[in-house]
């Protein structure tokens, strides 16, 4: 399925064999030979006659390959192996690959002499077939693996005398983020020295790489590997290089540098960390020949209060080095909890015991400091009932939640830890999982984490799935207590409650999950789907969400089929990419099937197993995935034949994979269907725009009024202060900008920022520039200008149409909005600015103040002014006749103002308005001078100056 990526290693183990015996004589002598460069700088080397009774008694491998390309999180990883019998007779050759237990085998080749042998990917019947050329396996499950989150793909053959084999591996997995990066790791245990090892890692990121890092390799056995505590460098022989979006890392060690890493041979994980640039925004859609794949990770988001409930397995099974290690690490996250958040903790073996009697209490040091004294004392001993614990654990959580006033934005869980099965109680799988959802009741997720290898995974797994939850397993080693902390920090900081993501329903199909209970700081959520109108130029997106106690909603149209963006044909150092080049396609079918088997995993009942079994099996076979309900069949090939081609089998995934929850405090957000943005803003001539510009709309007196301000660069303009009464407050930061050619001034000004600050109910502040939007109530969050968005809380909403307008509005009686202008090829003296519109000031006092507050509550008369000084009043009839004479004067609270008929162009200079303009900075029109109206700072909101209380 994937030659564009196999295709070059399979030419290069097929064509043109190389004599067996010569190639076996000379790998012998280069080992020899690097042996003898050893002793001078290892010391112990083994002796040469061991070496060679070795080499004698088994296969060397001569050779070890691996070649992965990671392409927007999906990687495809091809591992080559050559093995050569030197020996006088026939010997086991066995090729032996850890990989991720998350990852799909996709293919598997093998090369003995002549001969060439290819896994044909086939559905599980009741027993699996085996094959008398090779024996391959797969074990079912993490409890079976021999590293913590791998499973063994396992090959053995006899290789004839004076001959080679040669293995091909290629399995594929999506990158899941955790703590902020994507981790892609390959497995490096040949269990001996290699003539020619190398591990090369393309990544292609069109978002841009950040944070690229190679540390030192995991898990080695060996001591005396050359690491130093606390190293943080790369393995020797690494070479990273990388541009914006693509990155090649390259690991070669000769034998003298693999003795180095261990004398027999390295033992350990090759791992490459980076992420990706990203923003708030509905996030990263990529879309491909028909398929999409929707990453979404927001940041600068505030931490929402956590609930929390710790239930710890104290029993007998618990002692020495895993309870000692469970101890540790809860001593580190206990003193990671937020002032805000709550908690508790609970103790069981056969018998339940709980720290603080029916209640979740604050996080103060006196109440952390106790909760240490507690888990310090807490000793091993008795039996393990799972079931009662967690009742014990659900039943504290709910009585908390139903009997006090909780924060309605929190989010409430439980996390769960044992080293082992159901002893005492209940100790029936089924009976403890139907107990344990009953009890919970979708209210919160429960977190499981299992330790050792006496633990029912199984169990733990589908607790946590059925439960909006995820689950960890740990070897018991020394590195349990990181790896606990490690998976408190993933879930420890919820940012967002309640995520659902929307297409709409005439344009996609098959689209997984799309519903999430919970994002947590530094992972990611990852959706999928098929585009049913192929012939659309964009693909619309809506996201909402619950945010602290706001209620978000984000919008964006995606161009659909951008090939110069997602075709990665002529992208440099994957040149050699040929066929199958729809990785979003696999990242899909990748991601449909894990929903399937998950699925199959919650159910309970037969008829629904069997089918999700299906689906999920005739998805495998179409994209030759390696599954639990597939299996790799090894057939020898003709000279050259190539294997046989594959039925396609559309499978139809409707509605797996989505449950809509409602957890406590929030509400799933109804689906939103796609609708067009016919709906104008709704926008009042009092604004303040260009040059500034400011005109004044007068309804009752059927005519508008307007003046310029010529202010300096950097100036703080106070347009509406009304913070005594409404609270509300907004000021306009001036930049500059060169005069246009022939032009009267000396420079012009634009509003470069908009700060709004609103002190009722509660204080909070909008900061808006040209290319996004602080909002801070307390907890700051940051939206882009070109992404359309809609944040509300229970007294402020702030809507954003991309790259056009933000409608900002206050308690339901004040509205402001502000355009974006934007220049696609500016001029010296444009630049990028907003304009502000008051749209309803209803809410604002008859008190409100600023260049522009101050004219909303008052009225403005027109007079016509005599020769002899005398006035009369024009009414309303005798406008027009008025137009051209300049002799027209305005009366403002007692004030007379020469003015003159103008034109001005408003709302993005697309529509025009009749005006009275005031000439001179608005003398005599305002309050005092435009210089009364200057700001200290962007949140001055002039309570300190006076410079109201004495206009």
């Amino acid at each position: 399925m994937i030659r564009w990526l196999w295709l070059f290693w399979g030419f290069t183990i097929a064509a043109g064999q190389p004599d067996s015996e010569l190639l076996a004589r000379y790998l012998e002598e280069k080992l020899m030979a690097d042996y003898s460069v050893m002793e001078q700088v290892v010391r112990r080397v083994p002796r040469q006659t061991r070496f060679l009774q070795r080499l004698e008694t088994r296969p060397r491998m001569s050779e070890f390959t691996v070649k992965a390309t990671v392409i927007s999180r999906y990687a495809f990883t091809t591992v080559s192996c050559t093995m050569v019998n030197s020996g006088s007779e026939a010997r086991e050759g066995v090729f032996e690959m850890q990989i991720p237990a998350a990852a799909f085998i996709s293919n598997f080749t093998m090369s003995i002499g002549n001969k060439t042998y290819y896994g044909e990917v086939t559905g599980k019947e009741k027993k699996n077939s085996t094959d008398d050329k090779a024996r391959t396996k797969k074990p079912p499950g993490p409890q079976n693996a021999r590293e913590n989150g791998y499973e063994t793909f396992k090959a053995s053959v006899f290789i004839p005398r004076k001959m080679q084999a040669n293995f091909l591996l290629h399995y594929e997995e999506l990158l899941q983020r955790r703590l902020g990066k994507y981790e892609y790791t390959v497995s490096i245990r040949p269990q001996q020295l290699v003539g020619r090892l190398r591990v090369e890692v393309n990544i292609l990121e069109n978002s841009g790489i950040v944070s690229l890092e190679v540390p030192p390799l995991r898990n080695s056995k060996h001591k005396g590997n050359g690491k130093v505590e606390g190293d943080v460098s790369p393995p020797p022989s690494t070479v990273i290089g990388h541009t914006k979006t693509l990155a090649k890392v390259t690991f070669s060690p000769n034998v003298v540098e693999q003795t180095k890493i261990a004398r027999n041979g390295i033992l350990g994980d090759f791992i490459v960390r980076y992420d990706v640039n990203r923003e708030l925004s509905v996030g990263d859609i990529q879309i491909l020949n028909g398929y999409f794949v929707h990453y979404f990770a927001p940041t600068d988001l505030p931490p929402l209060p956590k609930n929390v409930v710790f239930v710890l397995d104290s029993s007998a099974s618990m002692v020495g080095t895993k309870l000692r290690q469970t101890k540790e690490a809860l001593f580190t996250i206990l003193q990671d909890l937020r002032p805000e958040d709550h908690f508790n903790i609970i103790g069981f073996s056969n018998r339940i015991k709980v720290w603080q009697q029916d209640r979740l209490v604050p996080v103060t040091p006196n109440n952390i400091r106790d909760a240490k004294k507690y888990i310090h004392n807490m000793s091993p001993t008795g039996g393990t009932n799972i079931n009662s614990a967690l009742q014990t654990g659900a039943k504290l959580l709910n009585d908390y939640i139903a009997q006090n006033d909780i924060d309605a934005r929190s989010v409430s869980l439980i996390i769960f830890l044992t080293d082992g099965r159901p002893t005492v109680g209940e100790t029936q799988s089924s009976k403890i999982l139907s107990n344990t959802k009953d009890a919970i009741r979708d209210k919160f997720c429960l977190f499981t984490i299992g330790i050792g290898n006496d633990v029912d995974y199984r169990l733990l797994e589908r607790m946590a799935l059925e439960n909006c939850g995820m689950t960890r397993h740990f070897q018991e080693d020394e590195d349990a207590a990181s790896h606990l902390k490690g998976f408190y920090d993933e879930i420890g900081t919820p940012l967002l409650s309640d995520i659902r993501v929307d297409y709409p329903e005439d344009d996609v199909e098959q689209v997984t999950q799309n519903f999430f209970p919970n994002y947590f700081n530094g992972s990611e959520i990852i959706i999928a789907g098929k585009l049913i109108n192929r012939t659309s130029d964009s693909l619309h997106v809506e996201v909402t969400a619950s945010n602290s106690k706001k209620y978000i909603l984000l919008k964006t149209d995606v161009a659909i089929d951008l090939p110069s963006k997602n075709d990665i044909t002529a992208v440099p150092g994957l040149e050699d990419g040929k066929g199958d080049q729809n990785y979003i396609e696999r990242a899909w079918s990748y991601l449909t099937i894990k929903e399937l088997l998950n699925s199959r995993l919650k159910s309970d009942d037969n008829q629904e197993k069997e089918y999700l079994m299906e689906k999920a099996k005739s998805m495998a076979l179409t994209y030759n995935f390696v599954t639990p309900f597939t299996f790799l069949k090894m057939r020898e090939a003709g000279l050259h034949s190539e294997p046989p081609p594959e039925e396609l089998i559309r499978p139809s995934t409707d509605g797996i994979g989505e449950k809509l929850q409602s957890l406590q405090g929030h509400k799933a957000p109804p689906g939103i269907r796609r609708q067009q943005d016919t709906q104008r803003i709704k926008i009042s001539k009092t604004s303040a725009d260009g040059d500034p510009h400011f005109v004044i709309d007068f309804p009752s007196s059927k005519f508008s009024v307007c003046f310029n301000i010529d202010g300096e660069p950097g100036d703080i303009l106070r347009l509406v202060s009304d913070h005594k009464e409404s609270g509300v407050t907004v000021n306009g930061q001036l930049i500059g900008a060169p005069a246009p050619p022939n032009g009267h001034k000396k420079h012009r000004t634009y509003f470069n920022t908009i700060t709004i600050l609103s002190n009722k109910p509660q204080r909070s502040y909008l900061e808006i520039t040209p290319t996004r939007i602080i909002l801070d109530d307390g907890e700051r969050l940051i939206l882009s200008c070109d992404r359309s968005a809609v944040v509300r809380s229970s007294s402020l909403e702030v809507s954003v149409s991309a790259n056009s307008n933000i409608t900002v509005t206050i308690r339901d009686t004040i509205s402001f909005v502000i355009l974006i202008h934007h220049y696609k090829k500016p001029a010296p003296y444009q630049k990028d600015h907003l304009g502000f519109y008051i749209s309803n000031s209803k809410g604002l006092s008859s008190d409100s103040h600023g260049l522009l507050g101050q004219f909303l509550n008052h009225e403005v008369k027109l007079l016509q002014e005599s020769l002899n000084t005398s006035h009369q009043q024009v009414g309303q009839n005798q406008t027009e006749a008025l137009k051209t004479n300049l002799t027209n004067t305005l009366k403002v609270k007692g004030r007379l103002v020469p003015v003159v008929w103008k034109q001005r162009r408003i709302y993005n200079g697309q529509q025009e308005v009749d005006c009275w303009f005031a000439k001179n900075n608005a003398d005599k029109l305002i309050d005092g001078s435009y210089k009364d109206y200057l700001a200290s700072h962007p949140f001055d909101t002039g309570t300190t100056s006076g410079m109201i209380n004495g206009l």
